[in-house]
């Protein structure tokens, strides 16, 4: 018997399980692996899956052949598969889907249902219908495309099953197609003398006998090194090649996504505080989580460098997550300033292949410390000696879709895997690591002072009910807020006005008949965008040109109501023309680099006001920045849910902290309909624990996490019937397993089944379940157990997702 002949594969379908395959000879040569991708049968086709166990244990039932080896080396180290493992157990996802979620995208094989024209063509095509026309005219222009881009394409109702009939008319073929890794490495030519001199060198062109030099002086050069210095190389070497003045061979190189060159920086001197921060963070002791709360300004950056450091000494590796993709670069920066060359950096704005790079270099060891946003935490070590979180409060850190994990949390899970330390940082820290502070189970360390000295910003409460009366602009920018603009400008510092909503108009209405502009596919408003003179859905991104027609009585009378981030910009240009301004939102930074040219003209002042959502509030060091304008403080705080106000308090807070981090004092001005409420009023003096304290007895008494576990049911599906069969018969098979009502109570509850609180996304009808328990594991198993009731898997057409720790519940 050959060395491990049989493989224990996690497929990537949406399967509980993994499969047991057989490896034949002539693969076996390849030494397969835990850790490398397989094309492996499945049913009648071929699909991608992952090796998890290599074994010689013959199985009780017949096994099929592995058809190809795709990889050779693994491409995650295999002390990973446990930590893939604990995801799928506690995430409820399947295994291979979690492995596929953690490596860079673009690597599955499989085969696709791809659409041809039958041939030949049966007669009475004129006979077709209109929508089955529709699909004939579109493999007309793409023959071979895939049932999944027809559907998207037709706009036809249940295009799946009208294709389906098209191929028992023999309209159609339906075959399947092995679809290629979308993303591979990338190959370039390099150029080097053979050892033969030319016969003849004076026959040779100037060119030709520059490309000789360089490739003599360097000793090999890239194609792309010498189209630099000679545009026409491409068509020149092949000619020279077969001449046999250079030897052409193809290496593979690692595309860079890294910004501009840093200079080296110099540790500056350590404050007191950031000293006994890092003397109470004891490597030797192992896995500990620690939270560090420090005020905004406090230095925390620096603390996380020397702790890399610290681990990089030791010979292990870093991981270092950020929230957001702006934060990326500028920490990126600082710890490129330090470690030089030994940094990969990892998120969704790189290409696939510039994020498969940066994998292969973490793997081959090229990259000791990885920087990302919240998919880095699958980053290949197999020695990390410290995992830090930045701003772990940050609602960025939980993926929304598909395999909804918390990168937070799987933070902790693999530092006590690796045996580390888990640095968990926020000037305003969830409720949730507060609370673990409190119960003993993380260890807290503080930063309370700015590292040069200078107070926290100075904030002002405008209330805004004692304008509701008054000009209508001075609703939006109130003129407290204007005379500091104006202030703030004459000194020379920039200023960055802050609201949490995007486009122009967000509420547009008929003035004729009082209906309001929604979208077609979703039940919400559309936002009026005016650059691009179009209505906008910001869940589903469908578009109206302007002007649009009322869609209740057609007439093109559209008011457009309420504001965003571009309205505050066209109001702030006509308040202050000498001013430059700059506006950083989802929109103005859609664009590939976009964000970094913005960021960029921040740092070197060429803009004096910022107006910005979210994406500038948290973490972003800009000095010049003397001025916070806040437009409205209580945006998000009456939404239902229940984190609502720790949602408001941590944003009120981050931005108040953009505020005086250079060497001039800093100033806020807070606008507010509820300048009374609690929230408010501890953003205003920013005291995390005064907000901690008045928060947590609600938490308590309502039996809201951290003081319990929860886990949110999401139904959706075509047919608002069937959705709402599918989630009363989920509900009522959990009351069963229950044991009935009785088995309820304040530390088990079942809430819902209750149609969604926007009820249709993207012509999908929703419904959700909550249930909350204080044990995880009791009410992971309970939900396991009710996927698996035939009750509930025979809703076909229902597509049910788990949400374990759910952040948003609308």
């Amino acid at each position: 018997m050959m060395k491990n002949e049989y493989m224990e594969i996690a497929v990537t379908l949406p399967l509980d399980q993994t499969f047991t395959y057989k490896v034949p000879e002539h693969l076996s040569r390849r030494r397969p692996r835990p850790g490398m991708r397989v094309l492996v049968p499945f049913g009648k086709k071929r699909i991608t899956g992952y090796v998890v166990r290599c074994h010689n244990q013959t199985p009780e039932f017949k096994t099929r052949d592995v058809l190809e080896v795709l990889d050779d080396a693994p491409m995650f180290p295999e002390n990973e598969l446990p930590f893939f493992k604990w995801i799928s157990q506690y995430y409820i996802y399947p295994l291979g889907e979690v492995i596929k979620a953690g490596l860079p995208g673009g690597l599955e094989r499989k085969d696709v249902s791809c659409v041809f024209p039958a041939d030949p063509q049966p007669a009475g095509l004129e006979l077709l219908t209109s929508q089955e026309t529709r699909l004939m005219a579109l493999l007309d222009k793409k023959p071979g495309a895939s049932i999944k881009w027809l559907a998207g394409q037709a706009d036809v109702p249940k295009a799946v099953s009208l294709i389906r009939k098209m191929e028992k008319k023999g309209l159609v073929r339906i075959s399947a197609v092995l679809r290629e890794e979308q993303t591979r490495a990338k190959l370039e030519k390099f150029i080097a003398c053979t050892d033969a001199p030319p016969d003849d060198q004076a026959r040779l062109s100037k060119k030709r006998i520059q490309i000789l030099d360089l490739a003599r002086q360097k000793g090999e050069i890239s194609l792309s090194g010498l189209k630099e210095k000679i545009p026409t190389a491409p068509r020149l070497i092949r000619p020279m090649e077969a001449a046999g003045l250079i030897k052409v061979t193809s290496k593979r190189v690692f595309r860079d996504p890294l910004g501009d060159p840093v200079e080296p920086d110099t540790p500056p001197v350590l404050t007191r505080e950031q000293a006994l921060v890092l003397e109470q963070v004891e490597f030797d002791k192992g896995f500990v989580p620690y939270l560090l709360s420090g005020v905004t300004g406090s230095g925390k950056t620096e603390v996380y460098m020397r702790l890399t450091a610290r681990a990089a000494e030791q010979g292990k590796n870093a991981v270092v997550l950020v929230p957001e993709i702006a934060l990326i670069s500028q920490t990126e920066r600082r710890f490129r300033a330090r470690f030089g060359e030994n940094i990969a950096v990892i998120h969704s704005m790189l290409t696939p292949g510039e994020k498969l790079d940066q994998w292969r270099r973490i793997l081959t060891g090229r990259a000791g410390i990885v920087i990302g946003a919240r998919s880095a935490i699958f980053a290949p070590f197999e020695n990390i000696g410290v995992i830090i979180v930045d701003e772990e409060h940050d609602s960025s850190y939980k993926q929304e879709t598909t395999l909804r994990y918390n990168a937070r949390d799987l933070a902790l899970v693999r530092g006590k895997m690796h045996n580390c330390p888990v640095i968990l940082g926020s000037a305003t820290p969830s409720v949730h690591s507060y609370q673990n502070v409190v119960s003993g189970r993380f260890a807290h360390l503080e930063l309370t002072c700015r590292v040069n000295s200078n107070p926290l910003p100075d904030i002002t409460l405008v209330d805004l009910k004692k304008y509701k009366d008054g000009n209508p602009a001075d609703r939006i920018i109130t003129p407290e807020l204007s005379k500091q603009i104006r202030a703030c400008l004459d000194k020379g510092n920039q200023a960055l006005i802050f609201l949490n909503r995007r486009g122009f108009a967000t509420f547009p209405a008929c003035r004729d008949c009082g209906a309001s502009l929604s979208c077609r596919h979703c039940d919400v408003t559309m936002t009026f965008h005016k650059r691009e003179q179009q209505y906008k859905c910001h869940l589903c991104g469908y578009t109206l040109n302007a002007p649009a027609a009322c869609p209740k009585c057609g007439k093109k009378d559209i008011r457009d109501f309420g504001f965003g981030t571009q309205k505050i910009e066209d109001m702030l240009k006509a308040m202050f023309p000498d001013a430059r301004l700059a506006r950083m939102d989802q929109d103005s930074t859609s664009r590939k680099g976009s964000v970094l040219t913005l960021l960029k003209s921040i740092r070197n002042r060429t803009v004096d006001i910022i107006v910005g959502t979210q994406m500038l509030a948290k973490g972003h060091d800009f000095p010049s920045i003397t001025l916070v304008g806040v437009i409205c403080a209580d945006l998000s705080l009456n939404l239902p849910d229940f984190r609502a106000a720790e949602r408001t308090f941590q944003l009120l807070a981050q931005v108040a902290g953009r505020a005086g981090r250079g060497k001039a004092p800093g100033k806020v001005v807070m606008q507010t309909y509820a300048p009374e409420h609690f929230t408010i009023e501890a953003a205003r003096r920013q005291d995390f624990r005064n907000f901690f304290n008045n928060e947590v007895p609600f938490r308590k008494a309502l039996g809201y996490p951290p003081f319990t576990r929860m886990i949110q049911l999401k139904f959706s599906g075509t047919d608002p019937k069937k959705v709402t069969a599918a989630a009363m018969a989920a509900a009522g098979v959990i009351t069963t397993l229950l044991g009935g009502s009785e088995a309820r109570g304040l530390n088990r509850q079942i809430m819902g089944p209750i149609e969604a609180a926007i009820p249709r996304i993207s012509g999908r009808y929703r419904w959700q379940l909550l249930l909350k328990d204080v044990s995880a594991d009791r009410i992971n198993r309970l939900v396991r157990a009710m996927m698996a009731d035939p009750d509930v898997a025979s809703f076909k057409d229902v597509r049910i997702s788990v949400d374990v720790d759910p952040y948003f519940l609308m």
